[in-house]
């Protein structure tokens, strides 16, 4: 019963998305953002027995609605200024309209419950709000661009996202520091070509569900706990090293075409310091990966020379495997199409 319940619950997600990136107007845009939140929130709340699950989604369900209550605040002021004639307080009706998407989204300055959230979560709810929870505030976003205020998020984002990940133990804080990083460079990619964000979350979404679902098989949710997985098998530690390496875009794996296809972007637009800027962000993302890879692949490796005879228990699926061999190769087999071509 509670599986059929939750499968009705993801329809419901799936099609409040739909809805608003169909939407031909702002209140159809609000009604399946509404949609989307109240059935996310049964789907967060599918362990009660655990209070952190419970703590996320009053938060989540508190800034929602909050961002919710002002967008639809917005969407009547902006009504209301447009049949009196008031254009001259429409700019800032549209800065309040692109906050609450902001928000929803979880970018920088706006991201103050996201990481909190993200704690309590499962990582398969975890993986939910990083990448499907984002298409519709996004899709929102690139309709309605203003530049020089998503040139602040966009900085402010992949600073937080970088530093913000240094000190953390949490691996489900790590990965949505991560993830408004990311949001960072979709928000630039978005700001200089219109498709070109897309190709970028469908790269991010491919790498969080390949790295996320080997985090889910091995339940690891602490940096303490990869000390206890001494007995992994050394063929999945090192799809866990170079899965990570990808995910923060190092050469030659698949998650550095997006962010290379963003580079070459700037650089013909000559916004060479925001390029400069964005890419050293990047490095410091890069660094906490290499920490958790190389606690991962390296501190803690024992095997014995009489074991000749490899008993490891290999928990991962076909499905997973495919994404990760598309994550470690995929920007290998493009280079070599695009020669091919």
């Amino acid at each position: 019963m509670k599986k059929i319940s939750n499968n009705i619950f993801l329809i419901m997600l799936i099609f409040g998305t739909l809805v608003t990136i169909s939407s031909n107007s702002w209140l159809g845009a609000w009604m399946g953002l509404e949609i989307n939140l109240l059935s996310f929130i049964p789907l967060m709340n599918d362990n009660k027995k655990n209070l952190l699950t419970s703590e996320s989604s009053l938060k989540y369900f508190l800034t929602q609605a909050f961002a919710s209550s002002i967008l639809l605040f917005a969407i009547i002021m902006m009504m209301f200024l447009y049949n009196n004639n008031m254009l001259m307080f429409n700019k800032f009706n549209e800065i309040l309209i692109l906050s609450t998407l902001l928000l929803k989204t979880g970018a920088a300055p706006f991201h103050f419950w996201f990481p909190e959230v993200m704690e309590g979560l499962s990582w398969v709810n975890g993986l939910i709000l990083m990448t499907w929870q984002k298409i519709a505030p996004l899709m929102l976003l690139s309709y309605n661009f203003m530049y020089n205020f998503f040139m602040i998020s966009i900085i402010l984002s992949m600073l937080i996202g970088s530093l913000g990940g240094l000190n953390q133990i949490s691996i489900r804080k790590l990965m949505a520091f991560s993830s408004i990083n990311h949001l960072g460079w979709m928000l630039l990619a978005m700001m200089n070509n219109e498709c070109l964000w897309m190709l970028y979350f469908l790269m991010y979404s491919i790498l969080s569900f390949s790295i996320i679902s080997m985090f889910n098989n091995f339940k690891l949710f602490y940096f303490n706990q990869i000390f206890n997985i001494s007995t992994m098998n050394p063929i999945l530690k090192l799809l866990i090293f170079l899965n990570l390496l990808s995910l923060g875009g190092l050469p030659p794996f698949l998650g550095f075409l997006p962010k290379w296809l963003v580079i070459q972007n700037l650089t013909s637009m000559n916004q060479l310091f925001l390029l400069t800027i964005s890419v050293c962000l990047t490095l410091i993302t890069l660094y906490f990966y290499l920490r958790l890879s190389y606690s991962i692949f390296m501190l803690n490796f024992q095997k014995n020379s009489w074991m000749l005879k490899n008993n490891f228990n290999l928990k991962i699926t076909s499905m997973s495997l495919i994404l990760n061999f598309i994550s470690i190769g995929g920007l290998i087999m493009i280079s070599m199409i695009y020669m091919i071509m």
